[in-house]
């Protein structure tokens, strides 16, 4: 009843955890190095939110959940499976961040990756600093499109806190990463899925109109 009245105020993308605990499941805590092997899965309560927000049609972010968690709502959701603000843990060894196995998932299921672009969650050697270069968000999404392909990566940002690269700063920094995907290669196609085209798709397949 309470997840109907929040979906009929606007709510449409929830995010089961934080990097905490809760009713619902277990998050990841911040730690480096570490994997995202950490606790239990969702609780009962926590799967029946899973099943009722596929009924509604609210995305489930499977960002800050932790690794069991992750599973269990891979092996229950019939939607596209999202984490809207991770990295990629072979790259930098945060619990934050996806393995190889859950971006095949992702992509398997016609889900999205969104890049993270907290310093902290890119670098090899986890130091959240601002003279990080835009190349390491690049990196991540290039690994992401290598393995599982460009339509499951996008951008995720995560600007309300963490620590940006230098030369981003803020939303207004976007053109000049573009600019950074563009110089590794990436085409003018690849860009539009990478900066909107992917969550586009993802959303109108989870979101009922």
């Amino acid at each position: 009843h309470a997840l109907r009245v929040f979906y009929e105020a606007g709510l449409r993308s929830l995010g089961i955890t934080w990097s905490r605990p809760n009713a619902f499941g277990h998050g990841v805590p911040f730690a480096f190095p570490a994997g995202p092997d950490t606790g239990p899965g969702l609780t009962e309560a926590g799967k029946r939110l899973v099943q009722a927000c596929n009924e509604l049609g609210i995305l489930v972010d499977l960002s800050h959940l932790n690794e069991k968690g992750f599973w269990d709502v891979a092996a229950l959701s019939q939607a596209p499976l999202v984490a809207t603000h991770s990295g990629v843990h072979a790259l930098c060894a945060t619990p934050r961040n996806l393995t190889d196995k859950q971006l095949d998932a992702i992509a398997e299921s016609g889900g999205v990756v969104g890049v993270n672009f907290h310093t902290g969650f890119l670098r090899k050697d986890g130091r959240a600093d601002r003279e990080t270069s835009l190349e390491e968000i690049v990196t991540h999404a290039a690994y992401i499109a290598d393995r599982v392909g460009v339509d499951h990566v996008a951008l995720g940002s995560d600007f309300d806190g963490a620590t940006m690269p230098q030369d981003l700063g803020d939303a207004a920094g976007l053109p000049r990463l573009l600019d950074a995907f563009e110089a590794r290669g990436f085409t003018g196609d690849d860009l539009q899925k990478i900066a909107h085209g992917n969550w586009v798709r993802v959303l109108e397949a989870t979101w009922r109109a």
